[in-house]
């Protein structure tokens, strides 16, 4: 095996992933929606998915907008308590089927859950027809040459989250010195605060 040939193989399949994510007013809404929320700015997905859900809510609470995660398999066993109307939630999921996942925003609801973002690539999925909102991550074939293990689903769904907070960001005009003041610590903080 050339292992040089293959990482560039990964490298542009991963790219291409990126490309090919469809860019539509869906995340205009998004962004409107977690920009105005009146409670708290919740992320959930399992596995793989849930790992990129928690980094997407340190991401924002480091850029000004204040989020937590919560685990699907920790909220069926009391942390769905974190929930509270007028709340929004970010749900990572590709298949938009997995159970966990799933029964959170059911449960949400039911706990007076305001807006549902889901992040997902399947057409037909009950992530769809449980979120006021879709960012549509296109259609995903994973680097690895199984197409299972998640690798091209997880750098698209980084590339979304990313960009949600990022322009939440740039819509609440926060500054270097609000990124120091939350950022105290390391590298960043320092690089934030030398030239606040």
């Amino acid at each position: 095996m050339d292992v040089k040939k293959r990482v560039r193989e990964i490298f542009e399949q991963e790219a291409g992933a990126i490309a090919s994510i469809p860019v539509t007013d869906n995340f205009e809404k998004a962004v409107s929606l977690l920009r105005d929320c009146h409670g708290k700015v919740l992320t959930t997905g399992m596995g793989k998915a849930g790992h990129i859900a928690n980094k997407f809510s340190a991401t924002l609470s480091s850029t000004g907008t204040p989020a937590s995660f919560l685990h699907p398999g920790e909220a069926a066993h009391g942390d769905l308590g974190l929930i509270e109307e007028n709340d929004a939630m970010v749900a990572f999921s590709t298949s938009g089927k997995t159970r966990e996942v799933l029964e959170v925003l059911v449960a949400g609801r039911e706990l007076g859950l305001h807006t549902v973002i889901g992040i997902t690539s399947h057409p037909d999925s009950k992530l769809r027809d449980l979120s006021d909102v879709i960012l549509d991550m296109g259609t995903i074939r994973e680097a690895c040459r199984l197409d299972l293990t998640p690798t091209c689903s997880m750098t698209v769904m980084l590339a979304i989250s990313d960009a949600l907070a990022l322009l939440l960001m740039e819509q609440k005009d926060f500054t270097r010195e609000d990124y120091g003041m939350r950022h105290h610590g390391g590298y960043l903080g320092k690089k934030a605060r030398r030239t606040s």
